[in-house]
């Protein structure tokens, strides 16, 4: 029996990290997508939600969107909406399956270049369960992470079997799934460097008579080749979207040091996660930058003096700080000093050192493999509870940002996204309040001080809200949104004037005078100014007299002031326009039953039914007409048809339950 399990032992392990690494995720299933980049990635996407098209696939390979150039992801993503819509628990359960495969890739590769089983398992195992990992799992809009380190791994798969029996075709195997990870994410372009370190240990060809550094590094110049175009293409990209923050060059440097170390501290430590670690612009002190980096260098040369012995300590150290370098902050790109997810592929080269240090520590002590076991399935164990309470956090965008907020002081980026996610819950207050505490730390931030506007607004403090959405401008005059929002704002003052003037500004120079005057009236219906509302309509229809669309805007805009006389001839016109508008014929059949034409308004219930047979609402209307006229029993199977549409509609089944009572 021992010696079955002894036989099968590399395909149980692999079973035992996927079923793991699956439970341990599996609530994301009922997570929500959060909006921070989920929203520019899938839910606000429209080249996303196209689905495949020759047009869609074009854009992904040749946009510069969300300041990256990764067209598979694009397509990874478009693949998902067109299999799930908005399930946004499928396109979670996706992420936790890559991150499944890259775990088990992870444990086949390592076990194939080193031998050295349990050691791989344990790596993987702290790969698939750490809780620096929860944010590039369960979180969407990194699908880009997961997708690309299985293209690393699938790299490093075929390098190995290449470095064992070199050849032309197992070179090429190597290119394919490298340009695929480079067009995933270009967080492998350091992967050429890895295989140069996996050169000198575990594969043993650098120091081997038969390769030479010079030969090794000529092997790998296809590798730099692609690296390098991806780099340039990715600075391009970056630099033309505006990603880059202009930071002093020693204070991204500074920066750079004492993250290095901050992960480390997180990896042994992983407490108070947060999606965003706010840069400490001009505030971290020299000092400390100064005593982190005389810690790095010393366990570097600590590592180095060790080395001859313990080869895999200058390959997991070096591996760890290479691969950070393209995330560590010397080209600074948005506003985070660090980031949980950055560490997804860095931190195997600390598992390794961890793994095989711990093995070499404790080579000569009895019960070795006991307490090596105990130690391991503790940690594991550990990282799994942790995990789990961490995925918690990401469950929704309110819980996520109140997190931050909770663990990160003056996390000016995430008070303005919380403050948003209260606005949507109709909290404006709480939000202004915090959008103001944004504004101490950012303030010249355009955003920040329109999203402020907008909840001032909803607190009804429109001198206050112009005075920001203006200072938005000022900041940026082309910010098309402030535009819009400084065009309501005055709208709701009465000054139509200047709102129609910031209405053109934000819908572009080319902008319909018709389609102002539509999207202001929209607007003030909304807000409950209707008189106000049919004057524009009435001048976007002087400006299109024959839209269908405002000439039924009218008429409703009539009918809510009390009008349904004036409501019918615009209703009528409309209708002559375009007969199939199944929205105003229901309109006009509210608007003649006001003024007493029941035969016509039942049938233009029924022309509304004929197109639309679901529709509830619709019966229950068609009911309450039928019933007018004394059609009981013609009243009663309309009410019926709209419960059978909708058991919970209450108008339906109030109205029907007094038909069957019994009449004195």
């Amino acid at each position: 029996m021992l010696e079955q399990i002894r036989n099968h032992r590399y395909l149980l392990v692999s079973i035992l990290l996927a079923v793991a690494t699956f439970a341990v995720y599996l609530p994301v299933w009922n997570h929500e997508f959060v909006q921070y980049d989920d929203d520019v990635y899938v839910t606000k996407n429209s080249n996303v939600q196209s689905g495949f098209s020759w047009q869609s696939i074009k854009w992904a390979f040749t946009s510069g969107y969300a300041s990256n150039w990764h067209p598979l992801t694009w397509l990874s993503h478009m693949l998902d909406w067109q299999l799930f819509g908005k399930n946004a628990g499928a396109h979670h359960i996706v992420n936790v399956l890559f991150h499944v495969a890259n775990t088990i890739l992870l444990f086949v590769v390592l076990n194939r270049m080193t031998k050295g089983f349990w050691q791989s398992a344990f790596v993987a195992g702290l790969f698939a369960l750490h809780p620096l990992h929860v944010e590039s799992v369960a979180w969407v809009a990194e699908r880009k992470d997961v997708l690309s380190t299985l293209f690393w791994l699938l790299t490093m798969l075929a390098y190995v079997r290449y470095a064992q029996r070199p050849s032309a075709g197992q070179y090429l195997v190597i290119l394919v799934p490298f340009a695929l990870g480079l067009m995933a994410k270009p967080m492998l372009v350091t992967l050429p460097f890895v295989l140069l370190l996996l050169d000198y240990w575990p594969l043993g060809r650098l120091g081997s008579p038969k390769y030479t550094i010079k030969r090794l590094l000529l092997e790998k110049l296809p590798l730099l080749f692609l690296s390098a175009v991806s780099s340039v293409v990715t600075y391009l990209v970056q630099q033309k979207t505006g990603a880059m923050t202009p930071l002093p060059f020693n204070e991204r440097v500074y920066n750079a040091i004492c993250s290095y170390l901050a992960y480390i501290g997180k990896m042994v430590w992983p407490v108070r996660l947060a999606v965003l670690y706010p840069h400490p612009v001009n505030t971290l002190p020299v000092a400390r930058a100064v005593a982190y980096g005389v810690i790095l260098i010393l366990i570097t040369l600590f590592i180095i003096y060790y080395n001859r012995r313990h080869k895999y300590l200058l390959v997991g150290w070096l591996w760890y700080l290479g691969t950070l370098v393209p995330v560590i902050g010397i080209v600074q790109v948005g506003a985070q000093a660090m980031a949980d997810r950055y560490t997804y592929i860095p931190l195997i080269g600390l598992f390794i050192i961890i793994a095989f240090g711990a093995a070499e520590l404790l080579r000569n002590i009895p019960l070795k493999k006991i307490i090596l076991t105990t130690l391991a399935l503790c940690i594991l164990i550990g990282c799994a509870v942790v995990t789990r309470i961490q995925l918690q956090y990401w469950r929704s965008s309110y819980v996520l940002f109140d997190r931050a907020l909770t663990v990160i002081e003056n996390n000016a980026v995430m008070q303005n996204n919380y403050a948003n996610i209260l606005s949507d819950l109709g909290r404006p207050e709480e939000a202004a309040k915090h959008l103001a505490e944004s504004l101490k730390y950012i303030p010249n931030s355009p955003a920040i001080h329109n999203n402020y506007g907008n909840a001032l607004r909803e607190t009804g403090k429109l001198d206050e809200a112009i005075d920001h959405y203006n200072f938005a401008l000022e900041l940026d005059p082309d910010f098309a949104l402030a535009h819009y929002n400084l065009g309501v704002t005055l709208a709701m003052k009465g000054k139509y004037e200047d709102a129609i003037r910031h209405y053109k500004q934000y819908l572009g120079p080319d902008a319909n005078i018709a389609d102002i005057h539509e999207g202001l009236a929209t607007m003030l219906a909304r807000e409950g100014k209707v008189a106000d509302a049919v004057g524009q309509f009435q001048k976007a229809l002087a400006a299109k007299p024959d839209s269908a669309e405002v000439l039924g805007n009218l008429g409703y805009a009539m009918a809510q002031s009390g009008d349904p006389e004036q409501a019918i001839k615009y209703y009528e016109n409309a209708l002559k326009i375009d007969p199939d508008h199944t929205i105003t014929h229901g309109r006009l059949a509210l608007a003649l039953a006001a003024v007493g034409r029941i035969d016509e308004a039942i049938e233009q219930c029924r022309i509304v039914l004929k197109a639309r047979p679901d529709d509830a609402e619709m019966f229950t209307n068609l009911g309450i007409l039928l019933q007018s006229k004394g059609d009981l029993d013609g009243a009663a199977n309309a009410y019926k048809k709209a419960l059978k549409i909708d058991p919970d509609w209450q108008q339906a089944r109030d109205r029907l339950d007094a038909l069957n009572q019994p009449q004195n």
